[in-house]
C-alpha cells in the first residue's frame, strides 16, 4: 500500500521482476522531493515512488535504509576520445574511456566536451560512444580535427562552421552543443566561429576560453558574445575575475547569468581554485553546472572524480539539494536532454545510492590550496536503466551460501576434487 496526497491508501502494482530500492532519503530536486520513499523501476525507467511500496513480485529489492537515493549525475565536461596512437591529446591518451570511470562515482550520463570535431567525430562514435554502457553525449569542436593537438586548435582558418554545423545535425541524438577552447591567440575567431556553428545548428556553445588575453577580456565574454543559453566552463578558473579584494562578486557575473549565460565549475587539473570558488559560492552565485573534466591528470589530481568534486560544493557552504541539482537535472536540462537527471515516473531508471559520510575531510584546488569539510559523498550504488552497474558494499547480492553450487562453472567445463582425479 502507499499514501496519496490525500492521506488515503491505495494499491500499486508493478510489472512482475521489477527493482526496488527500499527504505533510502529520496532527493529529486527537479521534482521537489526530498523524504523517505521507496523507488520501483522496471522495463528500464521509473515505475514509481511511494511509502511502503510492495514487494511483491519484486525481482530485485535493494535496501537503502541509511542511504541517500538520487537521480544518477549527468557530468557535462569529460574526455573521451581514448583512442591509442595520439600521446599527449586530449583527443587520444589523455581522454579516459567512459566505464572505467563513470559508474564508480554515481554517474550515467557524460558529455564529452570537444574531444572532436567534425573530421573525426565518426571516429569518436564507433571507437568510444557506440560501444560504452555509459550514456555517452558529445559537444563537438569547432576545430576540424578536434583537440588531436593545442595547435590545431589555434588554426582559425580551419573553424568551419557549416561543416561543424552539418556534422552536429547527421548525429543530432548525441552532439548536444559545439565547443570553443585553447584558444591563444588575442583575437575571437575561436569563440565566434562556435556560436555561428550554434545558431546554423541550434545547439549551445561552450567556451573554455583557453589563454585570457587583455585583448579579450572574460567580461566581455559573457556579456557580449555569448547567447542565452551558452555555457562558459572552467568558471573558477585562476584567470577569471570572480571576485574584488572584499571578497565581493563581480556585478558583471550577475548580468552575464541575467542573460542567460550559463557557467560550468569544469573542476579538471589546473582549472579551479578555492580563493575564487568560496567567494563565489558565499556571494550566492553558483556554477550552473558541477562537471568533472576528467581526463587522465585531474582523476589522478586534485579532482579525482565527481563525488569529490561535489562534496567540494558542500564544504564550500552550497547547500546538497544544490549540489544535487546542479549535478543532475540542471545540466541534462543545459545539454538539451530534460529526460534526464531526475526520478518522475517514466524517466530513465538511472539512479546513485550515496553514504554521506560525516566527519574531518580535506579537499584540495588546482594549485595545492586546501578547504576542510566535515561532509564526503560517497557513492554506494549506481543503476543505469534499472541494471546495478556498481555496487560498493554488495546491496544487490545474496548470502554467497543461497548461491547454487554449480554457478560460475560455464558449460563444459568441470570441477573435478583432486581425490578423483586419475593418477
Amino acid at each position: 500500500m502507499v499514501e496519496n496526497s490525500s492521506g488515503r491508501t491505495r494499491s500499486l502494482s508493478f510489472p512482475e521482476g521489477f527493482v526496488l530500492v527500499k527504505g533510502g532519503r529520496v532527493l529529486d530536486p527537479a521534482n521537489g522531493v526530498d523524504e523517505a520513499l521507496d523507488l520501483a523501476l522496471a522495463d528500464g525507467v521509473v515505475a514509481g515512488t511511494g511509502r511502503d511500496l510492495p514487494e511483491t513480485g519484486a525481482g530485485k529489492v535493494i535496501d537503502a535504509s541509511g542511504l541517500l537515493v538520487t537521480p544518477a549525475v549527468v557530468d557535462m565536461h569529460t574526455h573521451l576520445f581514448a583512442t591509442g596512437g595520439n600521446p599527449d591529446a586530449w583527443a587520444g591518451e589523455n581522454s579516459v574511456f567512459p566505464d572505467g570511470f563513470s559508474f564508480r562515482g554515481g554517474v550515467a550520463t557524460m558529455v564529452d566536451a570537444g574531444s572532436a570535431g567534425w573530421r573525426n567525430f565518426d571516429l569518436f562514435r564507433v571507437s568510444v560512444i557506440d560501444r560504452a554502457k555509459t550514456r555517452v553525449l558529445s559537444f563537438l569542436n569547432i576545430a576540424s580535427y578536434g583537440m588531436v593537438s593545442d595547435l590545431i586548435e589555434q588554426h582559425a582558418p580551419d573553424f568551419d562552421p557549416v561543416a561543424t554545423a552539418s556534422k552536429a545535425k547527421r548525429h543530432a541524438d548525441v552532439v548536444v552543443g559545439i565547443k570553443s577552447a585553447h584558444y591563444w591567440n588575442p583575437g575571437w575567431e575561436s569563440v565566434d566561429r562556435a556560436v555561428e556553428a550554434g545558431e546554423l545548428s541550434g545547439l549551445p556553445a561552450m567556451v573554455d576560453f583557453g589563454f585570457f588575453m587583455k585583448e579579450r577580456p572574460y567580461w566581455r565574454l559573457v556579456t557580449e558574445k555569448l547567447r542565452s543559453g551558452d555555457i562558459s566552463t572552467h568558471c573558477f578558473r585562476g584567470p577569471v575575475p570572480v571576485a574584488d579584494e572584499e571578497g565581493r562578486v563581480y556585478p558583471y557575473l550577475f548580468e552575464a547569468r541575467k542573460r542567460g549565460v550559463l557557467f560550468d565549475l569544469g573542476h579538471g587539473g589546473g582549472s579551479f581554485l578555492f580563493r575564487n570558488a568560496v567567494p563565489a559560492i558565499r556571494g550566492g552565485f553558483y556554477p550552473d553546472s558541477i562537471s568533472s573534466d576528467l581526463h587522465v591528470f585531474s582523476m589522478n589530481g586534485a579532482m579525482m572524480d565527481m563525488p569529490t568534486t561535489m562534496s567540494k560544493c558542500l564544504a564550500m557552504g552550497m547547500p546538497l539539494q544544490e549540489v544535487i541539482a546542479r549535478s543532475t537535472f540542471i545540466p541534462a536540462r543545459m545539454i538539451g536532454h530534460p529526460e534526464l537527471g531526475h526520478l518522475s515516473k517514466g524517466a530513465p531508471a538511472d539512479v546513485a545510492l550515496w553514504t554521506l559520510r560525516e566527519g574531518a575531510f580535506g579537499f584540495k584546488d588546482t594549485v595545492g590550496g586546501r578547504l576542510l569539510g566535515s561532509v564526503r559523498l560517497e557513492c554506494e550504488m549506481t543503476l543505469k536503466g534499472g541494471e546495478t552497474m556498481w555496487d560498493l558494499n554488495a546491496r544487490d547480492a545474496a548470502d554467497y551460501e543461497d548461491i547454487p553450487a554449480g554457478a560460475g562453472i560455464r558449460e563444459g567445463e568441470y570441477r573435478i576434487p583432486p581425490e578423483k582425479t586419475a593418477d
